[in-house]
């Protein structure tokens, strides 16, 4: 049975999608979801549309990730077994276990921040359940499956990567007490989802956001519009940035433990010099900074 605080707590979660949906409600069903908003995949309740649509959106995407994304996606995208309709979780776990310590966990959508913290701070990463509509098929405003699951989990079986999520998370509990989550969210919005990394064959992409999109996985290396800054996590926390659009900013790590080191000291006192200061338009180029030419 729910306890009070959890009922509240799940209250005011559902109050606040009507900042994050115009009909002010999210897609999934979340009738189903336990304290940890984790449901049951239900994997044989896809449909055989369902599974078609899936194979489209993975072969279209695996032929743009060549050349574009970096080799650790590519390399563990290879061994997930994925292309042929939406996969089971739970098969994917157990190998995700063995390389990393880390398992997916099936959730209806969304949730809240708190929740998704805790996920991953347990090594636990949420996968939403359910998959877009055909007519989506190039551009869908919440995360569905397709995304979480292509985007996301191959650079769970990276080392690295890794433990930084799971950092992340320890640290976005933290961040919860501090007021430092605005800032936190645009960490994660311009690497997780968003980021750019420096490989020997050039620029190449591993945010989720870009390798899971038709259309910004090529924009982002080959645009002129947007600018590419070397990543500064103070810089990257101070950055507004932009859901309905590609990104104006893109920020290039050098490689996956730069990420990790410039990120696992306490933020306490920059969450508290952030304080005083407004946040950076997204297409901010401050002086002295390089806009990285693309070698695309």
């Amino acid at each position: 049975m729910e306890t009070a605080a959890y009922t509240v707590d799940r209250e005011e979660f559902f109050r606040t999608l009507v900042e994050k949906s115009d009909s002010g409600a999210l897609r999934g069903d979340y009738s189903k979801a336990d304290a940890q908003y984790v449901v049951e995949q239900e994997w044989h309740a896809y449909t055989p549309e369902q599974h078609a649509l899936w194979r489209r959106l993975y072969e279209r995407q695996a032929r743009l990730v060549p050349g574009r994304a970096c080799q650790e996606f590519i390399t563990s995208l290879a061994t997930l077994d994925a292309a042929d309709g939406i996969p089971q979780f739970e098969r994917t776990s157990d190998a995700l276990e063995k390389a990393t310590g880390w398992r997916l966990v099936a959730v209806p959508g969304l949730v809240p921040d708190h929740t998704f913290f805790e996920h991953l701070a347990a090594r636990r990463f949420p996968v939403t359940v359910w998959l877009r509509e055909p007519h989506e098929f190039d551009y869908i405003v919440e995360p569905d499956v397709f995304h979480d699951f292509f985007g996301h989990v191959p650079l769970l079986f990276n080392p690295i990567v890794a433990d930084h999520l799971q950092q992340y998370g320890l640290g976005g509990l933290k961040a919860l007490k501090l007021g430092g989550l605005k800032n936190l969210a645009r960490l994660y919005w311009y690497t997780i989802e968003f980021g750019l990394i420096q490989s020997p064959q050039g620029l190449r992409a591993y945010g989720a956001g870009i390798l899971s999109s038709g259309g910004e996985i090529e924009y982002c290396l080959t645009s002129q519009n947007p600018r590419r800054i070397a990543f500064d996590a103070e810089r990257v926390m101070r950055t507004l940035y932009k859901i309905d659009s590609y990104q104006e900013t893109y920020f290039v790590i050098r490689d996956f433990q730069q990420l990790f080191d410039e990120t696992a000291p306490d933020f306490t006192p920059l969450y508290s010099r952030l304080s005083h200061e407004e946040g950076l338009p997204a297409n901010t180029l401050l002086p002295g900074e390089v806009n990285i030419a693309t070698d695309q």
